[in-house]
């Protein structure tokens, strides 16, 4: 069995459960003066664009997505879409229930643990308040990065917060983002989580996967040996 040293994390539809927009969304679009399906028409193309930060802060980005859906809202309209949205994408994670049991348990074995996650501002700002944020070594979002996956910048920054190398590395993730296949070219072991509930989790650019495969995330641990201790 491969001995890694730390192992790394998607965060929607890994460390959470499967994700689709719920009902707070709709809120958003009212205080837009928009319709609810052109805004998530807005969204859902420019994922990418937005995760990767190309529109500056959360508000500047918002009123780029009006400016697609062709609304003109008020600043006071978008500063409470912005509030409603973290809001809405907040009530839509739910963290899995073994994802801090994993993450404790392999810390006790003297591994290292990590986030890289294709996210919009929402995540990082929210993150802190999770159960699992005090058992993350490191924390790579795209949107400070610049980058998304399968960007290698993602997994090289990872590497570089821990004084790791790649091959030092086990990834874990649903496979959204073509990230398995992107950790694999940036040097690491990639394995792909397929929970039951993610039949219906929201994904784009979903990769093509023909290797590892778990069915829980507290398979994880059976992929792991306690990391060396150094002399």
């Amino acid at each position: 069995m491969p001995t890694y040293q730390a192992v790394l994390f998607d965060f929607f539809g890994t460390l959470t459960r499967s994700v689709q927009r719920g009902a707070a969304h709709r809120c958003i679009a009212e205080l837009l003066g928009c319709p609810a399906d052109t805004l998530v028409e807005v969204l859902d193309r420019s994922y990418y664009q937005r995760a990767s930060g190309r529109f500056g802060n959360a508000e500047a980005t918002l009123r780029w997505v009006c400016e697609q859906a062709g609304v003109h809202p008020s600043d006071g309209a978008v500063r409470a879409a912005v509030a409603s949205r973290h809001r809405a994408v907040r009530a839509d994670t739910r963290l899995r229930d073994d994802a801090a049991a994993v993450l404790v348990a392999l810390r006790e074995r003297g591994l290292r643990t990590g986030l890289i996650s294709d996210c919009t501002h929402e995540l990082p700002a929210f993150l802190p308040q999770l159960a699992i944020a005090p058992l993350l070594d490191v924390r790579v979002f795209s949107v400070q990065v610049g980058r998304c996956k399968p960007d290698p910048a993602l997994y090289l920054a990872a590497c570089h917060r821990l004084g790791l190398t790649p091959a030092d590395c086990l990834y874990v993730g649903d496979g959204g983002s073509q990230e398995l296949t992107g950790a694999e070219r940036a040097g690491m072991t990639a394995v792909r989580l397929a929970a039951p509930d993610l039949v219906g989790h929201m994904v784009f650019n979903a990769d093509t996967w023909d290797g590892p495969v778990l069915r829980s995330l507290t398979e994880v641990l059976d992929l792991v040996t306690p990391a060396a201790v150094p002399a």
